[in-house]
């Protein structure tokens, strides 16, 4: 289940926070508001979409709010429970036959463990079932891989329209030259969008982009851990010796973890 990711908020808030206080603690609150120019502001989210839906499609660009809220989101794995899930899959594969895990299967919530059992009591090869899921896999991989695309090029293409805003307010500013009143609001200019395409990008699109990236990453690892227990299920592999070969990919950290909280529960019962 997929629970709000107070981090990402917290990050981003942490960071804004850390640019306004050492703003306020040079120039107090005028200073604060001097840093904000609808002029840059235009320039370098304007410039930065209008970049972005040049070099996507209308698909694509579609589903950029849904890829944004996936920074957002955060899916506790417990990689035990699902270990768990095939050794009992496998103790009843054994005793009961390969036509029987089609019964609970309804029990099951992961449509790619549901995928990779039915394949099991369709009676398909072992190598058939691996190739079948790891072709799902490379295709998860493939679309979280373009979705995080738009992610990285608007955090490339937002400095860049921070530089052209700069060049604008320099132009500005060198063509009024005489008017001394209109230098200090052109330089504003000019200075500011460098500075909003820059944190923009380090501090939002970027930082998004190696989270979706990290996120992909567990979720393979875990669909690996499935593909293994399916395979094991399948080829009627001992629920101990199963439970040992994809305890192997539980990080040691997590499995003393689990031993510990079950200590501590025999423990107090």
């Amino acid at each position: 289940m997929k629970k709000f990711d107070i981090l990402t908020v917290i990050g981003i808030f942490v960071g804004i926070s850390v640019l306004l206080l050492a703003i306020f603690s040079n120039s107090g609150p005028s200073g604060v508001v001097f840093f904000i120019q609808i002029a840059s502001i235009l320039i370098v989210f304007g410039g930065t979409l209008a970049a972005t839906v040049i070099n996507f499609t209308i698909a694509e660009i579609k589903v950029l709010p849904k890829v944004f809220l996936e920074a957002f989101r955060h899916e506790d794995r417990d990689l035990n429970g699902l270990i768990d899930t095939f050794v009992e899959l496998s103790g009843k594969a054994r005793r009961e036959g390969l036509l029987a895990l089609e019964v609970g299967l309804e029990e099951v919530e992961d449509p790619f463990i549901k995928k990779g059992v039915l394949l099991a009591v369709d009676g398909i090869e072992p190598d058939v079932i691996k190739d079948i899921m790891m072709a799902e896999v490379v295709a998860m991989e493939e679309r979280h891989r373009k979705g995080r695309a738009i992610i990285v090029k608007m955090g490339e293409y937002a400095p860049a329209w921070g530089m052209i805003g700069t060049l604008i307010g320099l132009v500005l500013m060198l063509q009024n030259l005489n008017d001394p009143a209109t230098l200090g609001p052109n330089m504003a200019v000019a200075l500011l969008t460098t500075l909003y395409g820059t944190v923009l990008a380090n501090l939002v699109f970027l930082p998004i982009a190696a989270k979706l990236e990290n996120k992909t990453e567990e979720e393979v690892f875990v669909k690996q851990i499935v593909v293994e227990g399916v395979i094991g299920v399948q080829s009627g592999q001992n629920p101990k010796i199963l439970e040992e070969k994809l305890s192997a990919f539980i990080p040691k950290g997590k499995k003393l973890n689990a031993d510990e909280e079950t200590s501590g529960l025999n423990v107090e019962s």
